[in-house]
């Protein structure tokens, strides 16, 4: 048996494939070792390379991972203690991108520079779903004559070429058996397929059957020239963690932010402790797209640079470097470490599951969002506003007493969504109430906040997601839908958010704006306002608060069953008071009055006759100081106030009637897209929407894009407001545009406008002129990009793909 003690190289594979990639590059394969520790339960192949004796182990069949590298590292350095420096060699899941060429086949080499030595670990958390990673360790740096090594070599590379195509090939001449799974597939089965495209099937069905080259799937790369190495090598960061890495969201979001190249499994094991380098061959791409066929290539080629790495380092320092079993207690330190993160790492599996569950359940429900809502409404609102409410007897009572139920009633823009967003804040810091608190806002510009069915979806989710004792009702009304397969019924939806109530304890529910639930007249027996009473006269345990204008048929019903004192109208002192402060305020600190910071007798003027002629409304008071900006002199500001609007539609008028002529056409434009629209636009969206002109060739022309988005405002004045709302993947917000308030909707679609441009926003026309910008759009767009090209280059493509038809009905 040879002498544990000549062996200085430890070589460590997680694969049988990558066990049989490195014995191909033995120079000698040696004898077997007759006897061992009885406590290692490694399997050892003792050989040489070039100079240097090297002991090879391979993980156990199917046991992959940190922990099972960690303990084959501490069994080889006990048994083989000359050993001084680790090589793990194998394969590995690369992450292309623009700055990285990353192709099947290639060569990854962890290297240093990231402060890490070249691999860093990973775990995934409780912010999974929002796509977020903790670094909990890293790899400490080889000795310094491994990386000079590989420095070397990688500028030989760069002059000369590597020639280890050529070495597999001489291999495989040798060893005909192993050229079926070890030589290099054909080009053609290197497929990277866009980020969003996931495997069709199951897992052991291929992607060439199940994916296809359909091109606007893949990823366009030139092939590779004569003079451009193939395989490549690349030399940065290295991820690895306790499981596959097979999303490639995530791997792009780590790419991009960490610099990885590649991700693996088992070099985080010998963390810390263990100087080792990592060779990784490229075998898929870390997406749902597993690949086969490239793993024994791979293995072969990070074999390969494995044995020239070996081959141009001198004896002597290895020999001269520290012996692994003098870091033997340390590495079983770190291996009760690893233990300890496996276990955490299970704890945290279980909760994903649940998680995975409760996204699927939240896919299926589909609801509403009313916190872009509620934001909205924080940022319009000026500070102090609604405090009289929340600080009076009424709010407290209905706060406090179960069963309770307030309805709050105003005139159109006297505040009332700005108030329910005061009071969902009060409860929210309100430690009784804020983890049973649910709030919903109907909504005039989207059409999904319009019904009661889809308001009871969202209460529904918020329930789910804060009490953990009502998802039961829930999760049984999700399977008796086929998991899924099927949406439930309003009644079903009703009864299951009644019990969840019922299951909670106590609960806080603030609905706004139910005149704006346009469906409640569809079928008023059976729907938001006799579903209201219902709540209030099924649940003892609900604390119920509903905002609304006066409307007859709200009004009627609630009267009905309502008691006198749970009936409180906005127009008071308190709204009085809110308006002074908001008009004193921006008259004195907004940047569009600041001409008259050194003239307090305009100043008070324009507060007075504001004030005086307010009649309780928030909005008409806004319109007027946004008129008021645009006067230059007193004489200017003396006119505008003394020929004020009495009401909103009056004021609108005025609006319309001095935006400039060459200014109309885009006003027009914008004012149908958003009246009719079933969503608000992105503001990106309706740039691209001005700049479609129906009459010229081409229709749509990038260059016509206005080049400060945001000026659009200037089209539109007080009509419309921009609003940031955090888009799906809640990793920035993205504006969008939408009109001002439901009483800007209601007059455009009455018969009170007179301005020329009135006479198109009339429902058919101004549909049909939304159809034909869109299919003008669409036409243009180049038929030769991919969808995730035209999704970059054409803003407005997915709604006008989305929408043009049902304009069209």
């Amino acid at each position: 048996m040879p002498n544990p003690e000549l062996y200085t190289v430890g070589w460590i594979c997680a694969l049988d494939t990558e066990l049989v990639a490195a014995l191909a590059f033995l120079d000698e394969e040696h004898d077997a070792p007759d006897h061992m520790p009885i406590n290692d339960n490694n399997s050892y192949t003792l050989g040489r390379i070039g100079k240097h004796n090297v002991v090879i182990t391979v993980l156990p069949h199917r046991q992959y991972g940190l922990v099972n590298a960690a303990t084959a590292a501490k069994d080889l350095a006990r048994s083989f203690p000359n050993v001084r420096i680790g090589l793990m060699v194998g394969i590995g899941g690369g992450a292309p991108s623009a700055k990285h060429d990353i192709r099947l086949g290639d060569i990854v080499v962890s290297s240093t520079g990231h402060a890490s030595g070249g691999v860093f670990q990973y775990d995934y958390g409780k912010t999974l779903q929002d796509e977020e990673f903790i670094t909990t360790g890293h790899l400490n740096q080889p000795p310094q004559f491994i990386l000079a090594t590989i420095t070397t070599l990688k500028a030989r590379y760069e002059s000369n070429g590597h020639g280890i195509e050529e070495t597999i090939n001489n291999i495989l001449k040798k060893k005909p058996r192993l050229r079926a799974k070890y030589q290099r597939p054909a080009i053609s089965t290197d497929k990277l397929y866009i980020s969003s495209f996931k495997h069709r099937g199951s897992d052991d069905e291929s992607c060439a059957a199940t994916c296809g080259d359909d091109h606007s799937n893949l990823v366009f790369r030139a092939e590779r020239t004569e003079e451009e190495d193939n395989p490549a090598i690349h030399y940065g960061l290295i991820a690895s963690a306790n499981q596959v890495m097979k999303n490639a969201s995530i791997r792009d979001k780590l790419s991009a932010e960490k610099d990885v190249l590649c991700f693996e499994m088992e070099a985080a094991g010998l963390m810390n402790h263990f100087p080792c380098i990592v060779i990784r061959g490229i075998c898929d791409y870390s997406d749902t797209h597993k690949n086969g066929q490239w793993q024994g290539y791979a293995a072969m080629a990070a074999a390969a640079y494995a044995k020239d790495l070996l081959n141009r380092i001198a004896p002597n320092k290895i020999e001269a470097a520290k012996k692994l079993s003098e870091v033997l207690p340390e590495v079983n330190e770190k291996l009760k470490d690893i233990h300890s993160t496996a276990t955490n790492a299970n704890t945290i599996v279980v909760g994903l599951k649940e998680d995975s569950h409760s996204e699927r359940v939240r896919k299926w429900l589909s609801p509403p969002d009313p916190s872009t809502n509620f934001n909205k409404a924080l940022e319009q609102r000026h500070h102090g506003s609604g405090q009289w409410f929340v600080g009076s007897e009424e709010y407290s009572t209905w706060k406090a007493e179960r069963n309770s139920f307030l309805w709050l009633h105003g005139i159109p823009g006297c505040g009332k969504t700005i108030l329910s967003s005061t009071i969902v804040e009060d409860l929210q810091t309100t430690e009784l109430c804020s983890s049973k608190l649910l709030y919903f806002y109907f909504d005039f510009n989207e059409t999904q906040k319009q019904s009661v069915e889809n308001a009871i979806r969202s209460l529904i989710s918020q329930l789910y997601e804060k009490r953990q004792e009502a998802r039961h009702h829930l999760d049984t009304l999700y399977s008796s839908c086929g998991n899924g397969q099927r949406q439930p019924s309003n009644d079903s939806l009703q009864s299951t958010f009644q019990d969840m109530v019922q299951q909670a304890d106590e609960v806080w529910v603030v609905l706004d704006a139910l005149d704006e639930c346009h469906a409640r007249r569809v079928d008023p027996n059976r729907g938001l306002l006799p579903w209201i009473q219902a709540l209030r006269g099924t649940q003892m345990n609900i604390h119920l608060l509903v905002t609304s204008r006066p409307e007859q048929d709200i009004k009627s019903t609630v009267e009905s069953w309502a008691r006198n004192e749970e009936i409180i109208p906005i127009q008071s002192d308190g709204i009085a008071d809110d308006i002074r402060a908001y008009v004193r305020a921006r008259v004195r600190q907004h940047a569009g009055l600041s001409r008259w910071k050194s003239r307090p007798d305009v100043r008070g003027e324009i507060e007075d006759a504001l004030l005086n002629k307010a009649d309780g409304m928030f909005r008409w008071v806004s319109c007027q100081l946004d008129v008021l900006e645009d006067c230059l002199d007193q004489r200017a500001v003396r006119n505008a106030l003394a020929s004020l609007p009495k009401t909103l539609d009056e004021t609108y008028a005025r609006i319309l009637a001095k935006i400039p002529d060459d200014h109309k056409p885009h006003t027009k434009r914008i004012l149908q897209f958003l009246t009719y629209s079933a969503r608000p636009l992105k503001i990106d969206e309706a740039v691209d929407a001005l700049a479609v002109d129906i009459d010229a060739k081409p229709r749509f022309d990038p260059k016509n894009r206005m080049p400060d988005p945001e000026e659009m405002m200037k089209y539109c004045s007080s009509l419309v407001v921009v609003v940031r709302r955090q888009d799906t993947n809640n990793e920035k917000a993205v504006p969008e545009i939408q009109l001002a308030h439901f009483s800007v909707k209601e007059y455009l679609v009455s018969t009170k406008p007179q301005d020329q441009i009135a006479t198109d926003l009339d429902k058919r026309s101004a549909r049909a002129s939304i159809a034909q910008v869109c299919l003008s759009y669409l036409l243009e767009i180049n038929s030769r990009l991919s969808a995730a090209q035209v999704r970059q280059s054409y803003t407005l493509a997915q709604y006008a793909a989305q929408f043009w038809r049902i304009l069209c009905t």
